[in-house]
């Protein structure tokens, strides 16, 4: 219950002035800017409230990667590039406070200023901005990045842009955005665009994808040494300019942050056990009771460090792509749902250890609730009704099976659903109405044996139901290719949400990612309550518009039936060397901590 009531806490003291912020916005230059109210932290904070500002300099984490890499450029859809870069490597404007559900502070801005209704916003950059070079941040490299990312960069950024009616230099060190529409979220979207030097690319293909390039940017840390498909060693900048603003106190702590990329998941874990990483995640319930156990552990050289978190669960399972004729019928697709014998593959894999995602907003107060739609949720659902899946209004579960290996009762209710969209078993294979039989190809990732592992139960049951997959399996550059494109019929899915959803939400979920290549719309839906859903998110004018608008989305997504949902991961389990230490004082994005070491200190024992 801590859970709900902290989430509950903390929406609610923001989201209940979101009507006053969006009406009256900020009268002049402020520090920080907050989705909803205002943001928590005053002018004058001595560091982000999870944050040690007096953390010590120094040490390395080594941590390990499963594949390789063939791009040190993050920002474009081309190439396979290390994701921790696209974090690490590059500053914003302003940054994010992880202890709160969408709030940003100076960073290399030093003050944000919005329209009385957030119709424009204008930064002013810090005169100590500095990039790694020695070379000073100017608005030309900011309005460069801009435009660049938003034209021809990666698609996650050309839905904001798409919204700029003008960007114009309004200072020495000053810029503005004005917005096409009233979006309150476009004022912070604005301020988290990575910023590049515009000289770097001068004569240059920003769309080629390559490892030429060594990005020159603001950030703390800068690529010092690689090796394709082996390592990435990014060094802390003794000269960085902004060690001392208060966003930056107690983050970019330690020395040398290294990379180190495996063929699979087995090799990465026998490298932590001999001391080649000092840090390793784990997903797996299981072996992180079970294998985590050798000596350096005992020794208290190794500690096992587990971090809660209070974000929404996100999706993760394996998305099935309506592109295709496979899986174009709900029925079939709810087939697939039955026929995936979620409790036996946990029993199997982590003795039932890990909870089940039971909706793509799980876990917080964002998600849907038990039961029909009621009140306000009723309500903006109504209008979609003829369009909706069963259980949107009426209410949804997951289908349970009785835990055992050969889950009869959900396979039969999979066969009846198959024969409901048209399907038949003729000499005990699963056939299409013009007599070819029915299949699919399941595409992997090379090197995660969990995924795998869990598919092979799938196809075990499938084989009951008259149906043999394709399983194939591919490199990363490959399998990035053919994800960016839609090129497969099912496929490993992970999309993390968070306290604040916005206009992220249409690269999400959207109609445009149906045809256009590198969306994270990989299921391929189109859905007009979806969009719906979306708009009344971001111009919902209370919190409890916002809440309703959130958890009725919530059901036309899992309703839609697009992805089989896996395990979530509601903490995180570190096992670290001793040295490495994070803060006590936890976010409540406290998983983030876990992802990045921006926070964590090195301490000599």
């Amino acid at each position: 219950m801590r859970s709900v009531f902290f989430q509950s806490k903390r929406l609610c003291g923001a989201a209940s002035a979101l009507a006053l912020s969006a009406q009256i916005g900020m009268a002049e230059p402020q520090h920080g800017i907050a989705m909803y109210g205002q943001p928590q932290l005053p002018p004058d904070f001595v560091s982000l409230p999870y944050a040690n500002p007096n953390a010590p300099t120094g040490g390395r984490i080594v941590t390990g990667e499963v594949g390789g890499f063939d791009s040190l450029n993050p920002h474009i859809p081309k190439g396979t590039v290390p994701w921790q870069l696209r974090f690490l490597a590059y500053e914003s404007l302003m940054g994010r406070n992880w202890d709160e559900p969408f709030a940003l502070y100076g960073l290399l801005a030093e003050s944000i200023e919005v329209g009385p209704n957030r119709e424009w916003v204008e930064f002013v950059l810090r005169p100590e901005a500095r990039f790694s070079d020695g070379t000073p941040l100017t608005i030309e490299d900011v309005m460069w990045s801009y435009e660049t990312l938003g034209t021809v960069g990666h698609p996650r950024y050309h839905g904001a842009w798409d919204k700029v009616a003008s960007m114009e230099q309004t200072g020495e060190r000053s810029i503005r955005f004005t917005f096409t529409e009233q979006n309150p979220e476009l004022a912070l979207l604005m301020g988290l665009r990575p910023i590049l030097k515009k000289a770097q690319w001068k004569d240059k293909d920003f769309t080629a994808s390559g490892l030429t390039d060594i990005p020159i940017t603001t950030s703390e840390y800068v690529i010092d040494d690689f090796e394709p498909g082996r390592f990435v060693s990014l060094e802390r900048n003794p000269d960085y300019w902004g060690a001392d603003i208060p966003f930056m106190r107690g983050q970019g702590n330690l020395d040398e942050i290294r990379l180190e990329f495996y063929g699979d998941g087995t090799a990465m874990f026998e490298a932590f056990k001999a001391g080649a990483l000092n840090s390793a995640r784990e997903f797996s319930a299981e072996k992180w009771d079970t294998q985590y156990q050798f000596p350096a552990i005992s020794t208290g050289d190794i500690i096992k460090s587990v971090l809660p978190h209070e974000r929404p669960s996100g999706i993760t399972g394996f998305v099935m792509n309506t592109r295709n004729p496979a899986f174009q019928d709900w029925r079939v697709r709810d087939a697939m749902l039955h026929a995936f014998n979620f409790e036996f593959i946990n029993e199997t894999m982590t003795g039932s250890k890990q909870p089940r995602i039971t909706s793509y907003f799980s876990n917080s107060i964002l998600g849907m609730q038990d039961g029909p739609a009621q009140g306000r949720v009723a309500e903006l659902l109504a209008p979609f009704a003829d369009t909706l899946l069963p259980g949107a209004l009426e209410g949804y579960t997951l289908p349970e099976s009785d835990g055992t290996e050969r889950n009869r009762g959900n396979i039969r209710k999979a066969i009846t659903l198959m024969e409901d969209a048209g399907y038949t078993i003729e000499n005990g294979v699963m056939t299409r109405p013009d007599g070819r039989p029915f299949t699919f190809e399941i595409v992997l990732r090379q090197g995660s044996a969990e995924n795998e592992a869990m598919i092979d139960l799938f196809t075990q049951s499938l084989e009951r139901m008259g149906i043999t997959p394709t399983v194939t399996t591919i490199d990363g550059a490959q399998y990035n290719e053919r994800t960016s494109s839609y090129d497969f019929d099912m496929t490993y899915y992970r999309r993390g949400l968070s306290l604040s959803p916005g206009n992220e939400q249409m690269l999400y979920w959207g109609c445009d990612g149906v045809e256009n290549p590198g969306t994270r719309n990989w299921m391929g839906m189109c859905s007009p309550a979806a969009e719906a859903m979306i708009d009344a998110i971001l111009n919902s004018q209370s919190r409890d518009d916002f809440l309703a608008a959130t958890r009725a989305l919530d059901r036309v997504l899992t309703t839609g039936r697009y992805v089989i949902p896996i395990y979530q991961w509601n903490i995180s389990r570190i096992a670290h060397v001793k040295e490495l230490k994070y803060p006590s004082d936890l976010p409540i994005y406290g998983d983030w901590i876990g992802w990045q070491p921006d926070v964590w200190w090195w301490e000599d024992q």
